[in-house]
C-alpha cells in the first residue's frame, strides 16, 4: 500500500510535525489521528469550510478540486490559490509527500 509523509506547518508557530499517511486517508484523518487541532464541523464530508488548509507542497498530486469543495473554500477565512479542504485531500496511489500549513484554529468557520 502506498504511503506518503505529510508535514504539518502551523501558522501559530507550533513546531512542525510529520506523519505517515496511507492510501485512502485524508489530511484531516491524519491530523486528527495525531492530535493536531483541525476544525471539522461537518465531520469531514465536504459540508463546510472549517478544515481549510494551505497545500504548500505536493498539491499537484492530490485529487482535483471539485466544484463543491471550491464553493466551500470561497467561504473560508483568507482563502488562497493553494487552499484545500483537509477532508478532500485524500492520499492516492500517485500522491507525493505533502507540506500542509494549518491556519489559526481560533475561529468558528462556516
Amino acid at each position: 500500500m502506498h504511503t506518503v509523509s505529510i508535514t504539518f506547518r502551523f501558522a501559530d508557530g507550533q513546531p512542525e510535525q510529520t506523519h505517515l499517511a496511507a492510501e485512502g486517508e485524508s489530511v484531516l484523518d491524519v491530523a486528527l489521528d495525531h492530535g493536531i487541532e483541525l476544525q471539522h464541523n461537518c465531520g469531514g464530508v465536504c459540508g463546510c469550510s472549517t478544515c481549510h488548509v494551505y497545500v504548500l507542497g505536493g498539491g499537484d498530486s492530490l485529487p482535483e478540486i471539485s466544484d463543491k469543495e471550491e464553493d466551500f473554500i470561497d467561504r473560508a477565512i483568507n482563502p488562497r490559490i493553494n487552499s484545500r479542504l483537509g477532508c478532500q485531500c485524500v492520499v492516492g496511489a500517485d500522491t507525493e509527500d505533502l507540506l500542509i500549513e494549518v491556519p489559526p484554529q481560533d475561529f468558528l468557520g462556516h
